[in-house]
């Protein structure tokens, strides 16, 4: 299991260690007794426990983002039984999670537009 001072890495997201939690943020409620870091569209999602993870958005919400308040050492666990990102372990304090994002290139023949979106597992 991975553990980190400042940053660390699982998939398609990374998550930093933070002084505190922004003020213009609200809670997200936990899906089946955990907190969805990062969604899979396949369904191997990384997950933290809520019962010692409190976790946030913005109030204007953002995809790409969200926080932590981690009050115990929890894993971040990757859902999939076979090439899984290993666990990181997560000490008590705030966190913010970002997601990366790709760019998606225009197909004017489809009337598709240009712009970013969650980069995918």
């Amino acid at each position: 299991m991975k553990t980190f001072q400042t940053m660390a890495a699982q998939g398609e997201f990374i998550i930093i260690r933070r002084e505190a939690l922004p003020e213009d943020i609200v809670s997200l409620a936990d899906e089946k007794g955990v907190h969805v870091i990062a969604h899979s569209e396949t369904g191997h999602n990384h997950v933290m426990d809520a019962r010692s993870v409190k976790a946030f958005t913005l109030k204007t919400p953002s995809i790409y983002t969200m926080f932590l308040q981690v009050d115990e050492p929890t894993e971040i666990m990757h859902l999939r039984s076979f090439d899984t990102h290993e666990s990181i372990l997560v000490t008590p304090g705030i966190y913010e999670i970002k997601r990366q994002r790709e760019f998606e290139i225009t197909r004017p023949w489809e009337n598709s537009r240009a712009g970013f979106r969650r980069a995918r597992d």
